[in-house]
């Protein structure tokens, strides 16, 4: 395909212009702007011939697989010869030609890929264009959490400052061993010390391959940001650093993700290297505008689960009749398996709420913010009285704050 170039269309442009200037002064030369279009769609024909013309090797673009969100990536161009342009589905936003930026997760497609040449006299593209169904993954960036994670994992092995209770630790009782300073409390068998006339404590087997699935909403309410940053995404980054934990630890992992429906699940992996399946799962998690359901989803989660498990919630609901839902779906969930809900703590309530009033209209904000903490507080409270966990953490605290309560809750029997 033949294409004008920017001169092209000035120099065609341009007899306007001098068409009406001649018809000015001279007004049977004005004949001469059309012969000086002829001419210039005479010399674009030519010029876009003589272009260099692109073959299929030359449209082979290689695209990488995955990119971290927050960082630019670049298609990498077969030959140099060329000028290249491609169309993309966001969540990749082009910045220029073939630099793209990632500016959410998820998974985009490269969809048409130009490959042109211009002519000699600079007046017409030589162009060829051909579809691609390429695929790549906008994944989430752990480097921050993971950093942190790993400096608080390191510090408590060093100085016993634990966040992973290793040996002696558990929920198998192995057997009783007298109690030495240091252990805790709740160690004591209170029954036999007293036929023992000494103190006994309980000793426990570390318990590994426990099932661990963290079920990540994506619905209307995660998708709206707190603190700046959308509440999915938080969720997603906190998941991952407590599979990271518990991968380590030597648990199966599962990541599912839904909002109308389910539509991300991992399966269950386990080993180190399993991270990278939870992570490219995590790019499918996307940000959904429908409210979520939890009965279909949290249903489908348990006819996956094919033995008992600690699955962790990563929620948030905005009104009652939407929490209604969710316990009802929960409650269910917990005959079979252990349930933690993980909630973020609204810290723009709280600034509201807080905040000097200096207008009725500040009244009215904090009226309005207080009867919306008010219900989430009812809300929480019948999730525990269900004998439902629940986690709420700050939104930058949460990525540890999980960590270490999914290490409680794997003591649990």
């Amino acid at each position: 395909m033949i294409v004008p170039t920017q001169r092209a269309v000035a120099l065609t442009l341009a007899a306007a212009p001098a068409a009406l200037l001649l018809g000015a002064l001279r007004p049977g030369a004005w004949l001469l702007a059309i012969v000086w279009v002829l001419a210039i769609a005479v010399l674009t024909a030519l010029d876009g011939l003589l272009a260099r013309r692109p073959g299929a090797d030359d449209l082979a673009l290689a695209v990488p697989g995955s990119v971290e969100i927050g960082k630019p990536v670049t298609l990498s161009a077969p030959s140099d010869r060329f000028a290249y342009a491609a169309q993309v589905s966001p969540p990749l936003e082009p910045l220029d030609h073939l630099s793209l930026m990632a500016r959410r997760r998820g998974t985009a497609t490269v969809e048409r890929l130009w490959a042109r040449a211009a002519g000699p006299l600079g007046l017409a593209w030589r162009q060829r264009e051909r579809g691609m169904d390429a695929s790549i993954r906008v994944l989430p960036d752990l480097a921050p959490v993971r950093e942190q994670g790993m400096r608080q994992f390191l510090k408590s092995r060093q100085f016993g400052t634990r966040i992973r209770p290793d040996s002696g630790d558990g929920t198998e009782f192995q057997a009783l061993t007298d109690f030495q300073p240091g252990m805790e409390r709740r160690a004591i068998d209170w029954k036999a010390s007293a036929r023992r006339f000494a103190l006994l404590a309980r000793e426990y087997r570390t318990e590994r391959d426990n099932s661990i699935v963290f079920a990540i909403d994506s619905g209307r309410a995660m998708s709206e940001p707190v603190d700046g940053m959308p509440r999915v995404d938080r969720a997603v980054s906190a998941a991952l650093l407590a599979a990271l934990v518990a991968l380590k630890s030597g648990d199966n992992v599962r990541l599912f993700g839904f909002a109308g429906r389910p539509h991300a699940d991992s399966g269950a992996v386990s080993g180190s290297n399993g991270f990278a399946a939870l992570h490219r799962t995590a790019a499918a998690i996307d940000y959904g505008a429908e409210e979520s359901n939890y009965t279909l989803s949290l249903v489908t989660l348990d006819q996956r689960l094919q033995r008992r498990s600690l699955v962790i919630l990563l929620t948030e609901f905005t009104d009652p009749t939407a929490a209604e839902l969710m316990i009802a779906a929960a409650a269910r969930m917990l005959r079979r398996h252990r349930i933690l809900f993980v909630l973020f703590h609204d810290t723009e309530l709280d600034a509201i709420l807080d905040a000097r009033p200096h207008s009725a209209d500040d009244v009215v904000r904090a009226n309005v913010a207080h009867a919306l903490i008010r219900e989430r507080r009812i809300v929480i409270e019948r999730l525990k009285r269900h004998g439902i966990d629940v986690l709420e953490a700050a939104p930058d605290d949460l990525p540890l704050a999980l960590a270490e309560r999914y290490v409680h809750e794997r003591e649990r029997p």
